[in-house]
């Protein structure tokens, strides 16, 4: 008697695969955000305060202001902690520059000292001094920030309204 062979095993289907890139990533998220009852303007205060708070030159505050201001607003949490988290590399290259001009409005528009070598060498003479010269261009780097979010934040929440609205039309249409 001979056995048959049991038939090898058939992988599972691939998923289909959005259209592209952008679909996949930004275009999907949020319409899943829309589904979750987020109307646009809520959506687009959203976005706007992910943005500002994930461009705050201060690491490792961005998820508690975030948190913060999103469970004060009654916004979503989680898509301001992904806006917010998405602003990182952004982040990341505007601190070094935020920080010297910060120190730039410390020093009454004089030549900072803010640069790696006065720092190493403050660091290893003078902490007292190191840290100060830090702790005023992180304030000015914090009143710069606060300066330029007020217009971007109101830009972004205005801006992405239509956009949202048009989003949440279509999928109520599909």
């Amino acid at each position: 008697m001979s056995a048959a062979s049991p038939a090898p095993p058939v992988p599972p289907p691939t998923p289909p695969r959005s259209a592209n890139w952008l679909r996949r990533y930004l275009l999907d998220p949020v319409r899943n955000l829309l589904r979750q009852g987020l109307t646009p303007p809520q959506l687009a205060l959203t976005v706007a305060w992910g943005v500002a708070l994930g461009l705050v030159p201060v690491l490792g505050i961005t998820t508690l202001l975030i948190t913060f201001v999103a469970v004060r607003l009654r916004l979503n949490v989680a898509a301001m902690l992904l806006v917010g988290h998405l602003m990182s590399p952004l982040q990341l290259l505007l601190l070094i520059p935020l920080l010297r001009l910060g120190a730039l409005l410390w020093h009454n528009g004089q030549t900072p000292d803010l640069t790696l070598e006065r720092l190493k060498y403050l660091f290893a003479h003078d902490w007292s001094r190191a840290l100060q010269l830090l702790w005023h261009a992180g304030l000015g780097a914090l009143l710069l920030w606060a300066l330029a979010m007020v217009p971007l934040g109101l830009a972004l929440n205005f801006g992405l309204r239509p956009l949202f609205r048009r989003l949440l039309a279509r999928q109520n249409a599909a």
